[in-house]
């Protein structure tokens, strides 16, 4: 057949994006030059394999079948070439990671920075969106894997524990309730809270968890991601109940920190990748960056609490 794996990875990038626009920007080549390359490689299997219309451009039945294989010859030829040396200057490639907004703060920035430096010609791309979507962005291809709290009950999906966080109360220095080292949840019925939208992943968790409680937290407004909320804890508005990574990232800085007890809530975050789908060689090599950053975190956190216990904080229970 007369095509090449320059034909490949056009067919494969302008499927994972859906657009020619944005493959040829990821491939840096221009538009008629990306088309050029799907043609052939058309031409060569004797059959189309997108929709194309003047707004959108979609895989076809065909299309959808030679994408798995497509993606397998590329994952094989990255994997040769992962075993040979100067590695960053020969692979490239687009990683797109699906992840919950605060997970980009607290899990992809830094890892990003790291994985940049390695394989400074792999692309990044990174989609930040609510719970929801990235369950849809993973079961429909458009992202490699995802970050999030929800994907356990997916049939189509397998999730990966990353990190287990509970939900802590956040307030400013100020604030009365920063002094303790301790919040009941009944207590926030007298207190002005900011909360996450009704309805969201984050809320539907703290409200199964409050469910039997008698006196509920004072929402007095909400927000739909954590860094808002933060912002407007920042500003004075309220205090309000977040995860505890989302205070170890930049939105969270100079805010106070206090346990939520009676009950203590959490949630687990993870990875989300389509079930029997194997990671290509470089998609895996970013999650292991991000495995690898998560757990230096975690040790980096176990000493610093280890040290502030040592030195009795004074905080009252």
């Amino acid at each position: 057949m007369n095509f090449d794996l320059s034909d490949l990875r056009a067919f494969v990038t302008v499927a994972q994006l859906a657009s020619f626009r944005a493959a040829a920007q990821a491939l840096h080549v221009s538009q008629p030059a990306l088309s050029r390359r799907v043609d052939k490689l058309e031409q060569a299997l004797g059959m189309r394999l997108f929709e194309r219309s003047t707004r959108k451009v979609e895989l076809n039945a065909m299309g959808r079948s030679f994408l798995p294989r497509a993606q397998h010859v590329l994952s094989e030829l990255e994997g040769a070439l992962l075993g040979m040396t100067e590695l960053s200057e020969r692979i490239r490639g687009l990683v797109t990671v699906a992840c919950i907004p605060s997970a980009v703060d607290n899990f992809v920035a830094r890892a990003a920075s790291l994985f940049h430096a390695r394989f400074p010609r792999i692309r990044l791309r990174v989609l930040d969106q609510p719970a929801p979507d990235v369950l849809l962005s993973v079961s429909r291809s458009d992202a490699d894997f995802g970050i999030s709290y929800l994907g356990t009950r997916e049939p189509d999906l397998e999730f990966e524990e990353l990190a287990r966080e509970p939900f802590v109360l956040a307030c400013r220095p100020d604030h009365p309730l920063a002094r303790r080292r301790r919040v009941r949840w009944e207590e926030l019925a007298g207190v002005e809270c900011i909360g996450l939208a009704a309805g969201g992943g984050n809320r539907l968790l703290i409200d199964q968890g409050l469910a039997h409680l008698a006196a509920r937290p004072n929402w007095i407004g909400e927000v739909l991601h954590v860094p808002a909320l933060l912002s407007l804890i920042q500003a004075g508005v309220g205090v309000g109940a977040v995860p505890r990574h989302a205070l170890s990232g930049s939105a969270g800085q100079g805010l106070a920190s206090v346990e939520l007890v009676e009950p203590v809530l959490g949630r687990q975050v993870g990875f989300i990748w389509r079930r029997g789908q194997p990671a290509a060689p470089a998609v895996q090599a970013f999650r292991d960056v991000i495995v690898a950053e998560a757990r230096a975190r975690r040790e980096d956190r176990t000493g610093v609490c280890l040290a502030a216990a040592d030195r009795h904080t004074g905080k009252t229970p």
